[in-house]
C-alpha cells in the first residue's frame, strides 16, 4: 500500500508540473502575440529612436519669407549664389516635380499636422547637389531629418529623369545638328557643334587596387567627365 500511495503522490506532482508548464507556455504565447499586435499597429518613428520636434511649419515660413515671398529677405543675386540657379528656374523645376510625383505635395499626417512642403524638400536636394553637403547638415535650417532628406534626393532624381530625359537627356537629332552647325557658322566657327571640356571629379572611395589607374595630377584618384555644350548650355 505504501508503494502505491507514494506512486500516486509522484503522479500528482508530475501532473502539477505539467499544468504549470502549460500555464507558463500559454503566458509566453500570449505575450508574443501582444508584442506582434503592438508592432502591427505602431506608426510614426521607429521604436527606440529619439523623437525631435522640429517645428517644420515655422521652418517653411522662414524659408518662404527668406527666398520666395513677394518681398524676400534675400535678393535674386543671393538666391542664385545659394541655389546655383535663378529663382524662376527653381520654381519651374519645383512645379514640374510637384506635379509629377505626389511625394512632393504637402500633406497632413495622421495627427492633422502639415507635413514638409515641396519647397523644403526640393531646397534640401539643391543644397546637397550645389555644395556637396551631407544629408544631416540641412536639418539645422530646413528642419528635415536625414532619412527624409535622402528619400527626397532619390525621389527628386527619379522625377527629373522621368520628366526631362526625353528633351534634355538624348542624342542630338538631325535637325539639332543642322541648327547647331548653322549657329556655329554664323558665330565664326564653321563645323562646330559645341564646346568640349573636361573636369576631374575626385573619387574619394576609389578601391585601392584601382587607385593607380585613376591617379590625377593632384595624386588623388579622379574620374574625368567630358561634356560637349552648345551655345545655350545644352549638353
Amino acid at each position: 500500500m505504501m508503494k502505491i500511495w507514494n506512486f500516486s503522490i509522484d503522479l500528482d506532482h508530475e501532473e502539477e508540473a505539467v499544468q504549470l508548464a502549460i500555464s507558463n507556455n500559454n503566458l509566453v504565447i500570449q505575450y508574443l502575440l501582444n508584442q506582434q499586435e503592438n508592432q502591427a499597429i505602431h506608426g510614426g518613428s521607429v521604436p527606440g529612436r529619439c523623437f525631435i520636434h522640429r517645428d517644420r511649419e515655422s521652418a517653411h515660413d522662414r524659408l518662404f519669407n527668406d527666398y520666395f515671398s513677394e518681398t524676400p529677405k534675400y535678393n535674386d543675386i543671393l538666391f542664385r549664389r545659394r541655389y546655383r540657379m535663378s529663382r524662376s528656374l527653381f520654381l519651374r523645376i519645383l512645379h514640374e516635380v510637384e506635379g509629377h510625383d505626389n511625394y512632393f505635395t504637402q500633406r497632413r499626417d495622421t495627427m492633422g499636422r502639415l507635413g514638409l512642403s515641396s519647397i523644403q524638400k526640393v531646397t534640401v536636394v539643391f543644397r546637397m547637389l550645389a555644395y556637396g553637403l551631407p544629408a544631416d547638415v540641412v536639418d539645422e535650417y530646413i528642419k528635415i531629418g536625414e532619412s527624409t532628406t535622402i528619400e527626397s534626393m532619390k525621389n527628386f532624381c527619379r522625377a527629373i529623369v522621368e520628366i526631362f530625359s526625353a528633351q534634355y537627356l538624348r542624342s542630338p537629332t538631325t535637325d539639332d545638328v543642322s541648327r547647331l552647325l548653322y549657329i556655329g557658322e554664323k558665330q565664326g566657327f564653321p563645323g562646330m557643334l559645341g564646346s568640349l571640356d573636361c573636369m576631374h571629379w575626385k573619387w574619394k572611395n576609389c578601391p585601392t587596387a584601382w587607385a593607380g589607374q585613376y591617379a590625377g595630377r593632384s595624386g588623388s584618384p579622379t574620374i574625368i567627365l567630358e561634356a560637349v555644350a552648345d551655345y545655350d548650355l545644352w549638353i
